[in-house]
């Protein structure tokens, strides 16, 4: 006798109510698969992008928002802050490095910063094509931006002012892009790299300086500004001083990527938790459903589970029979739920690609996922016990006389 293919028939035969049942499931673990990866992907994209960064100097307003402007580029800036007074914090003694940042222009909603060389160094990144710049207006762009613009080596383009779509365009400033750079799967795939002095040069022509190669050398420094400021510090005494030192002696503030990362992820913990338990409740209510529609079949089938034990079977096979269909059940909801929850986390990639704001992707799988399937047939089996255990009680003469 073949439980399985028993338990498969007597599902088919329910067609309805056994689609029911699996979609219930599916919906339930589909969405526990959904936050699985999601969560995963985005946590480990942000731990590599704010990775070797100990401290963000922006100006002052909201410690998370220097973060998402400054590492992520996901939020707008705070504002500038004074050149001079960066330079005074790269040279304290608790300052191992800085890394500058200038923003403020984008080109096609993918945003142009101004850094040094030691930017794409900090990432590991590598060049795929090209080299890195050496003169003002000369760019590098990421391969997300290769990839959406269709430019290589040697391209020109205009940026324009805002760090989004439709800002005016700068006229007469042209960029021509010297490098592309390799896939890093770090937020320089999403940015167009230049030299400080280029955003400097650019925003010079409204200051009346038009001369672009010089332009940096034609500014006082009361006049050139920093967006932001990545710091690493000397040593570990450093975190007690320099945030405080900045703080309280500068215009300037300084913001923790660790602390406000993990400030982050608890107010994005809490709606999470909420999908979280309506999955849960997806789940139970397809629990409940399978235990409801093997109880019933149990009165259904009472008689033909008499004569199953007449022709042989044991009350132990009819115990198994009972438990396979409720694991078969779902097992084949939780496969189809995993399936389900990596096309939605594929869809909010592609949504998330299409707004350029970093990106995650459903084709990969994390090892949770097995716990995720064990926890779908787990709940079948227990939804199925106390179907499966009155079978295995079945009384076979009085069901038999019963008819």
């Amino acid at each position: 006798m073949n439980l399985v293919r028993l338990s498969a028939s007597y599902l088919r035969a329910r067609a309805l109510n056994t689609t029911l049942q699996v979609l219930l499931f599916a919906l339930g673990i589909g969405t526990i698969t959904l936050l699985l990866l999601a969560t995963t992907q985005l946590d480990q994209r942000m731990r590599r992008d704010a990775q070797g960064i100990d401290l963000v100097i922006g100006a002052k307003g909201s410690p998370l928002q220097i973060i998402l402007s400054a590492i992520y580029h996901l939020d707008v800036p705070t504002g500038n802050i004074a050149y001079k007074q960066a330079k005074e914090i790269a040279a304290h003694r608790a300052v191992k490095k800085t890394i500058p940042l200038a923003l403020g222009d984008s080109y096609r909603g993918f945003r142009i910063a101004g850094t040094t060389h030691d930017y794409v160094a900090h990432y590991g990144a590598t060049m795929a094509a090209g080299l890195l710049w050496q003169k003002p207006l000369e760019a590098v762009i990421g391969a997300e931006v290769a990839a959406r613009t269709g430019h290589a080596v040697g391209a020109k383009f205009a940026g324009a002012h805002g760090l989004g779509d439709g800002g005016d365009a700068h006229e007469n400033a042209d960029y021509t892009v010297v490098g592309v750079l390799a896939p890093s799967g770090t937020v320089l795939d999403r940015l167009v790299l230049t030299s400080v002095e280029s955003v400097w040069a650019v925003h010079a022509q409204h200051q009346g300086i038009h001369d672009i190669e010089n332009a940096a050398a034609q500014m006082k420094d009361e006049e050139k500004e920093y967006t932001a400021l990545l710091v690493q510090y000397a040593s570990p005494l450093a975190a007690a001083i320099l945030p405080r030192y900045v703080n309280n002696n500068s215009e300037m503030q300084a913001a923790s990527p660790a602390y406000e990362t993990a400030r982050l992820f608890s107010i994005i913990g809490v709606g999470t938790d909420v999908l979280r338990g309506f999955a849960l409740v997806l789940v139970f209510s397809a629990a409940l459903s399978v235990f409801i529609a093997l109880y019933n079949a149990l009165e259904e089938r009472r008689y033909d589970l008499a004569i199953m034990r007449t022709l042989g079977a044991s009350p132990s096979r009819l115990m198994a029979l009972l438990l396979g269909e409720g694991m078969l059940l779902a097992g084949i909801g939780g496969l189809c739920g995993i399936a389900l929850g990596h096309l939605f986390t594929e869809l909010t990639g592609m949504a998330m690609r299409a707004a350029q704001q970093g990106t995650i992707t459903g084709w990969v799988w994390l090892p949770e996922e097995f716990i995720v399937l064990a926890l779908a047939v787990g709940v079948g089996a227990m939804a199925a016990l106390l179907p499966a255990w009155r079978a295995y009680r079945t009384d076979i003469a009085g069901t038999l006389a019963r008819g």
